[in-house]
């Protein structure tokens, strides 16, 4: 057996992705249902809301939606559409703070137009978006997440 170090190589890890979005990512046959899959999933959940049936996997799900839509305004599919999705992260930190408070998990009024708002720009964004670009939006959205999470864990290292 040979005494001979293997070199390795340093590789940049990858952000998580979906494995259905890394798979498909260049198949346009693929690009409806799962632009179709991610709409059904964030209006289900405004839905459940709107209804005061919301919970936490569902405010995941639409804050996680709304954050896609974001990235997607960030690389160039409806840049315009940006505020208004800033406008429905604010109402999701309100529905949050409400639920901390009254214990239901609801949405109304003002909060309820503008998750509407950005949810028909998210579908605008999704209707012209590759699904390379949406990979590429969930990308950056994970890593903006894990991020967050280690400037939490560790507030003096930022």
């Amino acid at each position: 057996m040979s005494n001979k170090s293997r070199s390795r190589k340093q590789t940049r890890h990858a952000p998580a992705m979906s494995p259905l979005l890394r798979a498909l990512t260049f198949s346009r046959a693929a690009h409806e249902p799962i632009t179709r899959a991610m709409l059904l999933q964030a209006y289900a959940s405004l839905d459940a809301f709107r209804r005061g049936q919301g919970s936490r996997e569902l405010f995941t799900t639409l804050g996680r939606q709304l954050l896609i839509a974001e990235e997607l305004s960030r690389i160039g599919h409806l840049p315009e559409a940006i505020d208004d999705i800033a406008e429905a992260q604010i109402a999701m930190t309100e529905i949050d703070g409400a639920e901390k408070v009254r214990g239901e998990w609801t949405v109304e009024g003002d909060n309820y137009a503008w998750l509407t708002i950005a949810l028909d720009a998210f579908d605008r964004q999704l209707a012209v978006a590759s699904l390379e670009d949406i990979a590429k939006a969930e990308a950056r959205m994970i890593e903006g997440l894990m991020r967050t999470e280690q400037e939490f864990a560790h507030p003096l290292a930022a």
